[in-house]
């Protein structure tokens, strides 16, 4: 078997593409060969030793590319090492409360328990209103989120290190 990992993510304004980059470069770091692409450009994992998965959520939804990976290669995800991650509350507020008790997408969670992650995590997004349409923008106004780059890189590197400790 190959013995690379993927991270494969969808993102709509590439926030969450720069956590999938990140996660790769410490997996690289901690000496493992890592593909990190768009999930709806994504290899499927056959080849692969492990697989980190993960969206940007809108509306408490993953991206479309991202949950189509998931469900189209939930067989094979569930005979490998898989790990997902969301991002997506922005805020400086507490996470939990942000959250609101949300951990993952309802309709994605019985493929999710099918595959069996090793771990599921939500980290901060970051929401740019340069890059927002009109709609975006009264959407982040009405549930009063904020504008702004949340990400905690310290969490994200974190979490890499800990799976790079779990496939080495």
């Amino acid at each position: 078997m190959n013995e690379k990992v993927l991270v494969a993510y969808g993102s709509k304004h590439g926030m969450t593409a720069e956590i999938a980059e990140r996660i790769g470069k410490i997996l690289r770091g901690e000496g493992l060969e890592v593909d990190v692409a768009c999930a709806d450009r994504a290899a499927g994992p056959t080849g692969y030793k492990a697989v980190i998965l993960g969206s940007g959520v809108y509306a408490g939804m993953w991206r479309r590319e991202t949950a189509r990976y998931l469900k189209a290669h939930e067989a094979e995800l569930a005979s490998k090492p898989v790990w997902l991650f969301s991002s997506g509350p922005t805020g400086s507020g507490d996470l939990e409360k942000l959250l609101g008790g949300w951990s993952f997408p309802a309709g994605l969670r019985p493929v999710a328990d099918r595959v069996k992650p090793k771990g599921i995590i939500v980290f901060r997004g970051a929401f740019a209103a340069a890059k927002a349409n009109f709609f975006e923008r009264w959407i982040i106004r009405k549930v009063k989120a904020e504008f702004g780059d949340f990400r905690d890189w310290a969490v994200i590197e974190a979490w890499a290190r800990d799976i790079a400790g779990t496939l080495k």
